[in-house]
């Protein structure tokens, strides 16, 4: 059983760009795939991972910290939206 000291956790954000901010890298992408055999494609959007493991009390703490991660660091909240992943691993 853990104790009550800080737990690690498994983090995944996964950054977009918001509807309707153009994506001119997932509209290269989307023209160049028929030219390589691959038709139907459509929709084509661009974004970023990131992964990390992070320290803290409990889940709550652990997406407060990222969510304020995101908004000061991790994207661009202006154009750029964030879906946070978080999983415990162990205590620290």
């Amino acid at each position: 059983m853990w104790d009550d000291g800080p737990m690690r956790f498994d983090v995944h954000v996964e950054v977009r760009l918001r509807d309707g901010v153009a994506d001119p890298q997932g509209a290269t992408i989307e023209r160049s795939l028929p030219a390589l055999g691959f038709d139907g494609v459509t929709g084509v959007r661009v974004g970023k991972s990131m992964r990390f493991t992070l320290e803290a009390a409990d889940e709550a703490a652990a997406r407060s910290e990222v969510s304020d991660m995101c908004a000061r660091f991790l994207t661009n909240p202006v154009i750029e939206d964030a879906d946070i992943h978080i999983g415990a691993v162990a205590p620290a």
